[in-house]
Parts: structure tokens; sequence; C-alpha cells
């Protein structure tokens, strides 16, 4: 056959030639030999790799990450068959591309190309794996066989048969070549990313031209199918041109930034050059000192009178040592300036003298605070210790108990008898370790840890320094604060405490640390084996009366500026208060009513009222509405299945009533309300099991539990309760209703109850008894063994209760019934 003249357009970079070579006439091949189509080796169904991002066009090559273990199955059995063909088809853009969600059929392109697998490399069993593809020809989707476990779909085959020779077609193919040319003089990328392409498959025809210059454009991935899906090559090469346009707008645009920021770096050199000559004659005339210089003089000055660690001596010295050589302008030098502020304004080897004078410490502590004797005497004898010693160093108390009860007043009175600085935060809610080690200096805005801002507050490295609600402290994914505090409240390791942004460590061994909390529970184990743990179990009524009097009152009057001579609460009017309105274990409450009936006043004052104002107890109601509490009737004339039992919560302790009744349903039952937690419900049923077995004999008794469904309720129940304290009360309330005796008035008791009908020791003795003295209980039921923890309470709260204590339920039913 005759042959045409091979075409040659060839680009003027060495490392890359584009030749356009035709086919001989009839669109057969030059060579003469005996060829099989590819179209009668190709299979009419194909297995279907989704593609994301990029179509595939033909003729190249790419290497693949397959996750996915439905693809990985695939592809390795299609690597072990004879035939090792895959179609990739690009995703259509329907908001499920992007998602782990598998791709169906209807969510693919109609056209793909297909691919042999060339090479399949699996480094882990279970790993992903790792395969080279190469794209053959195009293929249009022209059913959808399946689409789990993975797509397979019936394709017809997109050969390329129209390469008939046309002036059209070779000014199309000049165009793109001309653009391929402008494409790589401004980008050099380019040139080395069409290299590759051709090292890959030589572009020898229009076609193979057309797609090549496509994949080396940036363009849509819709861009690039509609490249893809044009089949004829006039009509193909014509979209890439369109493409390659664009490309070059783009890239001709960074060439603009790209030389804008040249320019500017160049007038920003100019500039540091005139102002560096204008120092240097400034400095010549002796006009000013430089300001990098003077920045020196002054850390130099603090640091004389500083008593540096070794360590922090040389830190120091290296980083004076590079802000003098850093320019001003550098963004180094105000990162240096920063690090050296602080590393000189902290007051190393800095101490105030402690007071060593347990006379006075207790006089504060007596000033400040009323009631609280044994929480008094355990801070006295800890700091007896440390006067003995000579040194209070390396002491970490954490005042527990629940909130108004007077924990960071204590605090702050323990720093005064000591003489020492006082600086208190909050950690609860802290979630960032950052907040407590500090921030590393490679951050923008990094600051040290509150350790460290404490100790530059101060300016002593002694203070007091309190971690308020450290039950409250949080944990999240940016780490964990309370593993944090391990090392900072461990005397053995916060001598050598190394906060990540100084990154020199700084000896807090001194440091006198005060922790509060609501509760223990929430306080990992690890830190709260480090403190000394001190309760404030919170005031009864006297107590509170006479902190309104000698505290809260005088505070309030003097922060709304009314003189005693004209506004008197009286004492019944006090009383009134904490009964009424405020019968929790702190005082804050009080407080919040005091300010109340303080701020009316003023109010009268303020209207022209100009005699004194008197408070009485029947006043009270005026002021402040009805009554929040009132004497429940049952505490003085209990019904029968009605049962006052004693409880502990993270706001101190409390009453509450339990009660019980039946209904006749002809058949033995039972049930539970009031949000009761899983432990509360399972003393519950001990309770009703016990009471089946203690009344078999009983007539009357075992009518009503055998045939009648009974009803156990606990009142608030929008209140969460849990614990086994409420046994033997639970039991109680069974035997009252079943036998339909009423309890003594004025009885209210606690402890767990066992199956055989044991009572066991509970906890909470101070809250749960200072609880009932609140409610003017006076008969008190105790296990046995909580026996030497009454005794120990205080004379005050012990006055005027009754003690009974039993070791069986049989004993709670003679004391009670």
């Amino acid at each position: 056959m005759a042959k045409k003249k091979k075409s040659r357009d060839r680009l003027d970079d060495d490392s890359v030639d584009i030749e356009l070579i035709p086919e001989t006439e009839g669109g057969e091949t030059s060579a003469e030999t005996n060829l099989v189509l590819a179209r009668d080796i190709f299979p009419g169904q194909l297995p279907i790799i989704p593609l994301n991002h990029r179509p595939l066009f033909p003729k190249m090559q790419v290497p693949m990450i397959v996750e996915n273990e439905t693809l990985r199955e695939m592809l390795v059995a299609t690597f072990k068959a004879d035939r090792k063909f895959v179609g990739l088809v690009l995703r259509k853009p329907n908001g499920r591309a992007d998602t782990d969600e598998p791709a169906r059929g209807s969510d693919l392109y109609p056209v793909g190309v297909i691919a042999e697998i060339l090479d399949l490399q699996r480094p882990h069993q279970r790993g992903p794996i790792q395969v080279l593809l190469g794209a053959l020809e195009r293929f249009r989707i022209v059913d959808v066989a399946q689409d789990m476990p993975h797509i397979i779909t019936k394709v017809e085959y997109l050969f390329e048969a129209d390469v008939t020779r046309d002036d059209e077609l070779k000014a199309y193919s000049l165009a793109v070549v001309k653009s391929l040319k402008e494409l790589m003089q401004l980008n050099p990328l380019h040139r080395e990313e069409m290299a590759l392409l051709m090292a890959q498959s030589p572009v020898n025809e229009p076609g193979r031209l057309a797609d090549f210059a496509a994949a080396m454009t940036s363009a849509e991935p819709r861009e690039l199918q509609d490249v893809l899906s044009a089949i004829r090559i006039t009509p193909r090469l014509a979209k890439v041109l369109v493409l390659l346009t664009k490309e070059i707008d783009i890239s001709k645009l960074q060439v603009k930034i790209s030389k804008q920021i040249e320019e500017k770096l160049t007038t920003q050199q100019r500039e540091f050059f005139l102002r560096e000559q204008l120092k240097a004659i400034k400095k010549e005339l002796g006009l000013e000192k430089e300001g990098k210089e003077a920045e020196a003089e002054r850390f130099e000055k603090r640091i004389k009178a500083l008593t540096l660690s070794d360590e922090a001596r040389e830190r120091i010295d290296e980083e004076l040592n590079k802000i003098k050589l850093i320019e001003p302008a550098s963004p180094e030098f105000n990162v240096s300036r920063t690090y050296l502020d602080w590393l000189t304004v902290l007051p190393w080897g800095v101490f105030t003298k402690d007071s060593f004078d347990i006379a006075k410490a207790s006089k504060i502590l007596d000033r400040d605070h009323y009631g609280l004797d044994d929480v008094k005497t355990r801070i006295l004898e800890f700091l007896s210790v440390g006067i003995l010693k000579g040194n209070i160093s390396g002491s970490i108390l954490c005042f527990v108990g629940p909130p108004g009860v007077g924990k960071t007043s204590i605090g702050q009175s323990i720093a005064r008898s000591i003489g020492r600085n006082f600086y208190r935060f909050s950690v609860g809610g802290i979630q960032d370790e950052a907040e407590i080690k500090g921030h590393r200096r490679t951050y923008i805005g990094a600051l040290p840890g509150k350790f460290i801002q404490a100790i530059k507050t101060c300016k002593s490295s002694n203070p007091v320094i309190m971690l308020d609600e450290i039950d409250k402290i949080g944990q999240s994914y940016r780490g964990d604060p309370a593993s944090a505090l391990l090392e900072v409240l461990d005397p053995e390791q916060n001598k050598e405490f190394l906060d990540h942004y100084l990154d020199v460590r700084f000896d807090l061994s001194n440091v006198f640390f005060i922790c509060t909390a609501n509760q223990l529970d929430t306080i990992p184990r690890p830190l709260l084996d480090r403190m000394e743990v001190i309760t404030l179990s919170g005031y009864i009524l006297e107590e509170k009366l006479q902190i309104a009097r000698r505290y809260l009152l005088p505070k309030q009057l003097k922060a709304h500026g009314v003189a005693r001579a004209q506004l008197a609460i009286g004492m019944r009017a006090l009383r009134r208060i904490i009964d009424g309105y405020a019968r929790e274990p702190g005082v804050r409450g009080v407080e919040k009513h005091i300010k109340r009936i303080v701020r009316k006043s003023v109010k009268r004052i303020v209207e022209g009222h100009n005699e004194k104002i008197s408070v009485d107890a029947d006043d009270v109601e005026a002021l402040l509405g009805k009554p929040v509490f009132t004497d429940d009737d049952f505490f003085k004339n209990p019904g029968v299945g009605i049962i006052t039992g004693l409880a502990w919560t993270s706001m101190g302790g409390d009453t509450l009533a339990i009660e019980a009744t039946h209904v006749n349903t002809g058949k033995a039952g039972f049930k539970q309300t009031g949000q009761l937690g899983e432990v509360m419900v399972e003393s519950s049923e001990i309770a009703y099991t016990y009471i089946r077995g203690f009344l078999s004999d009983h007539a009357t008794a075992r009518d009503i539990l055998y045939n009648q469904l009974i009803h156990l309720h606990v009142p608030a129940g929008a209140t969460p309760k849990d614990g086994p304290s409420a046994g033997i009360t639970m039991a109680a309330a069974l035997y009252s209703l079943v036998t339909g005796k009423r309890i003594r008035k004025g009885f209210a008791m606690t402890g767990e109850l066992s199956l055989t009908g044991r009572v066991m020791p509970i906890g909470g003795v101070k809250e749960k008894t200072i609880a009932a003295k609140r409610a003017g209980i006076r008969n008190l039921v105790f296990p046995a063994a909580n026996r030497k923890d009454f005794e120990e309470l205080p004379a005050h709260i012990r006055k005027g209760l009754k003690p009974n204590y039993v070791s069986t339920f049989p004993e709670v039913v003679d004391v009670c019934f």
C-alpha cells in the first residue's frame, strides 16, 4: 500500500517531541502483519472501579491504592484471571461522591475507559492494595448487570475509526501543539508532566494528542469527562483547545502574581537597606540607642535581681545573644523578646517570709469563719506540722463540701495566716492540657500555663494557689488536664516542673496548693491520692443564724450603702429566712435573701422613709413571698406506709419521704417510681423480698403481699436518686403498709439492708445528721457499725438528737413501731 508522507510538528524544547503520524489509507496500519482487533479480545462485561476526582484517558498508566474491601477482592480475583480487564468510570457529582456510601451504576457517567491490571501488590493481607492500571480504549455503558457487591456493566467499545485527514483537523492539531508549547514556556512543571506522559505512550495521532493535552490541564472533572465522551476527533480537539486556553490564562495570572510579589520584595529590601543606613548614621552621631540594645539592657537589669538556676541562666544568655544578632524587623525578634520577658519576669529565688504563729492563724480562722471547729482543728494541726519543720512547702489540701460552705474563703484565710500571696483559678471545665502546662512556642499567641502565670502574678515562688472546682475538670481530644495535674500536685515531681512554653524547669515545691471540690467521685484516683482531704459538711440552723448576723448582714449593708441606724433585721426574721427559704447546707441562699430584703428597704429609704426600718419575722413573707420550705405533716404525723429517710447528695444531706401503697389486682406485683437508680431499685427489691419472708406468718400481710400490687414511690420524681442507704427505709415503708402500723412520730432512718435482714453501715453520717436536725427530726436510726461516726460529731450537732443503733431489721421494728 502507498503511504502518505509523515508529517511532524516538533516542540522547541529538546526534551519533548510531539509527532503526528497518520495511518495508511483505509485506516490500516503500515505494518504488514496479521493483527487481532481489540474489539475481539475485550470482554462484553466489565467490573467497574468508580473514580471520584478525575477521569482517566486511553493509553495512560496510573498507580492506584484501593482500600475498599469489596474492590480489593474484585481486583485480586481479576488479576488472577486470564483477562485482567476492569473499567474506570467517573462518578457523577450527585452529593454521594465524597461519602463512604458505595457507588451504584446510576451514579456513573456513561463513558469510561477499559484498563488492564499491569501489576498488583498487597503488602498486608488485610491492608490496602497497590495496583498499576494501563488504560486502553473508551467504552459506553449499555446496561448495569449488578450493583452489589461491586458494579458490573455491559459495555460497547468506542474505537476511533474516523481519522480522515483534512485541513480542519490539521489546524486544530497545530493549535493544540502551539498551546502546549506556550503552556510549557509559562510553567516548567508542565514540561516535566508532558515528558512523563510521553514516556508512557508516544503521541502519534490527533486523538491521542487531544487526550494527553486534556490530562495535563487542571480542569474540572465535568470538563474532562466531556473530552473523554467526545468520540470524533475534531470536536474533541476543539474542547481540549478551550481547556488549554483557560490553563494558559491561569498560568499567565500566576506569572503576574509572582512578578508583583518579587517587585514588592525588592521594594521592601530597598527600604530595609535605607533604614539600616539611617540607624548607622544615628548611632555614629549618638542620637539614639538601637532598639534591640535597649531591650537587652532591660533584660540584663532584671537578671541581676534574680537567683537563677543554671538551666535558666544558660537559656537566658542564649536568648540574649540571639536578640542581639536578630534584626528588630524580623518576626523571630518579637518571639524571642516575649520569651525573654517571661523568663526574666518570673520570681526566681524570690520568697515571702512565712509567719510561724499558730495563735495568729487560729485568730484569723475564727474571725473569718463561724463554726467548722473540726475543720479549723485539722487546718491548725496541718500548719503546726509545717511550723515545727520550719517549712510548709509541698502541702496539698483538698476541701470537699457542698456549695456555699466556705471552701474558697478558708483558703484565703490560710494564706493570710501564714503571710503568703494568694492566687485562685478555676479548673472546672478546662479541656486543654495546655492550660496547665502551657503552649509550645511554635504556636502564634503561645502562653505559659496557669501555674506559671500565677507565679508571675504573685511575684513570689511560694504563694498559696487554689484550684477551684477540681472535681469538674474536663477531658477532650486536646488532652487530659487531670493527668497533667499529676506532675504539678506531686511534691516529688513539681520541684522540676517543665512548662511547655518556658521549656525550662521551675521549682513549684514551695507552693502551698489548696483544691476545692463538691464531691470526690469525679476526681481521678491517682490525683486524689496526692491530696489530703478535709470535708466541710455544711451548717445547721444555729450556725447559719450566727453567720448571717455576724458576717452576711453587715456585708450587705455596707455593699448597699445602708447604715445600721437605717435598717435592722431581727434574729427572728433571720431564723424565718433560714428555715423557710434557705435550708441548703451553705449560706449563699441566706445571703441572696438578705440582699433582696436590703434592696427593698433601700427603695423605701430613697422614696423618703426617714425612720429606721425594722424587719421582723412577720415581715419576711411580705418581702420574700411564700416560703419555699414548710414543715411537712408526715414528719410530725406520719401515715401508714410513709417513712422518712436520710440521704446524702453532692449538695449535702437531705431528708426524703418514701411512700408505699397497694392495689387489689388478684395477683402479687411490685413496682417502683421516682427516678430511682439501679442500686436503689435493687435495694427496693431486696426490701420487698425480705418483707415477704419476714411476714410470712402474718395473715393480713400475707394476703396483701401475695394477692395485691405494691407500689413504692420516692417523691421529687424529677430528681434522680441512687444509692444503697435507703434499704431499711424502704423495708420499713413496706412493713408499715402491709401491717397497717404507723411509725412513731419524729423518726428518720438510714441504712443498707441485706437479703437476710442485716443492717449494713453507710456513709455521710454528718451530712445526714445535719439534714435531720435542719428538718426538726429528733430520733435517728443508724446502723450499729456507724456508732463511732455519730459519736465523733461535734457536740453542738449532736445536741437534742437521740440516735438509735440497729444491727438487724427486727430491731428497726422494735425501735420504730
